[in-house]
């Protein structure tokens, strides 16, 4: 007789690997954790762990994809909430995710070193190529309401949306530009905030908002991360 797979078995043992690989990452970086060295801090076999997953880079890419899930996941009460104005629901997801990536600032910058490692490309680009699906739903049904409202003049909403996503990614690729250079001393401050400032303004010229309209990253966030 065939084994019956258990769907909240099988998701908490891949869990236990994805939990266990996100406090090494925090606590000793990823480069230097081993297959073995989680196999032994879960005192697992090494094919249980070749079970859930066919390589390092698969976990690694796991715990990305399980932070971003969980990252938007903590926006729901917002986009759901029918009396929050478009604008304003538009402005607390980007500031919903700066929020929560403040409240793990260690665990990020540490997880920034294995992003931008040359043997992790392949992982970059598929998360990358993931975040339209994930994103662009989110951003349509905003852009859907701000349309009803009045307050977006953007005409397709989906279309709209994968626009915005382009931006967003592009917005991200830029931070991290920004970050590594103020680390090295390249760029002062305020060059942080024009450049960060670029995209929040192209974001209201698409959306047809006026100049100041949406504020994406608060003065606190840029210096907890800039200065």
């Amino acid at each position: 007789m065939a084994r019956t797979l258990n769907p909240a078995s099988h998701a908490s043992r891949r869990d236990a690997f994805i939990d266990g690989a996100t406090r090494f990452i925090q606590s000793r970086g990823w480069e230097r954790m081993s297959v073995q060295d989680l196999l032994d801090d879960l005192d697992v076999s090494r094919g249980a762990f070749y079970h859930y997953f066919d390589s390092k880079e698969a976990l690694l890419d796991a715990v990305v994809q399980r932070m971003a899930d969980v990252a938007l996941a903590t926006l729901d009460p917002l986009l759901a909430d029918p009396s929050v104005p478009a604008p304003q629901k538009l402005e607390g997801v980007f500031t919903g995710i700066a929020r929560w990536k403040n409240e793990r600032r260690e665990l990020m910058l540490a997880l920034m070193d294995v992003w931008l490692s040359d043997d992790n490309t392949i992982v970059r680009e598929k998360f990358r190529r993931g975040v339209l699906p994930r994103l662009a739903p989110v951003l349509a049904e905003i852009v859907r309401q701000g349309q009803a409202e009045g307050s977006f003049t953007a005409t397709d909403a989906d279309e709209t949306a994968r626009v915005l996503v382009a931006l967003l990614q592009g917005a991200n690729e830029t931070a991290i530009d920004l970050f590594l250079a103020r680390q090295a001393g390249s760029i002062p401050l305020e060059l942080v905030e024009r450049r960060l400032g670029a995209y929040v303004e192209a974001f209201e010229r698409i959306l047809g908002l006026s100049p100041g309209s949406l504020v994406f990253v608060d003065e606190g966030t840029i210096r907890l991360w800039f200065d």
